[in-house]
């Protein structure tokens, strides 16, 4: 499938299962945005988990090489569902970060098996700022591990992929979310006025 027509399925996949709210929300970043994306109601929704896990799968097949990465860590926490599914079709070995240190076992903030020198691609939902991808790769690398690339199906546009790029990490992403907004806006889905919203909310940052 060519990446156009992937993401033209995501923004269809991600309308039915009304995955776009618009009102006042508080992004992990910490700041305030007049829409969200809530990519982790997708696993609620077998067919469309399914699909997106293939969108994820080509993804990382055409963008990173499924040679390009030893092992697989999801970010917390809607990223872990998405990771720990390509991993087993890629019949990759499967990682975690914790949210905070465990304080009790072992005291790992990685959980899986993780040696010296492992690249591991990092799997989250979506990129605003790039934190939790760099809380992560920092957990990852403190470990031995080796973070080079990031994987997310959307781009919030909101700086992540440059604040990244300073840590030596790639983004990739299927959209941003000024594409996705033109794609909703295109099917009827959202209105003149909310896709003023969105690119009003990604022209400021």
């Amino acid at each position: 499938m060519k990446k156009e027509e992937m993401k033209a399925e995501l923004a269809r996949i991600l309308n039915r299962i009304g995955a776009l709210k618009f009102g006042t929300f508080k992004l992990t970043s910490g700041e305030v945005s007049p829409y969200y994306i809530d990519l982790r109601i997708v696993p609620s929704f077998p067919d469309a988990f399914k699909r997106i896990c293939d969108l994820y799968l080509a993804l990382i097949k055409s963008d990173v090489g499924a040679d390009g990465f030893d092992r697989i860590a999801g970010i917390p926490t809607a990223g872990i569902s998405f990771a720990s599914i390509t991993a087993y079709q890629l019949k990759k070995p499967f990682l975690y970060v914790r949210p905070t240190e465990r304080q009790h076992g072992r005291g790992r903030w990685v959980e899986g098996i993780l040696l010296p020198g492992d690249r591991v691609l990092l799997m989250d939902d979506l990129v605003t700022k790039g934190g939790s991808i760099l809380k992560s790769a920092e957990a990852v690398r403190a470990e031995g591990g080796v973070v080079t690339d990031a994987v997310v199906l959307l781009d919030r546009e909101e700086n992540g992929e440059a604040n990244l790029a300073e840590n030596g990490i790639k983004l990739h992403y299927l959209l941003t979310t000024s594409e996705l907004a033109r794609k909703l806006h295109d099917m009827d889905a959202i209105t003149e006025e909310q896709l003023d919203t969105i690119l009003k909310q990604v022209k400021r940052k």
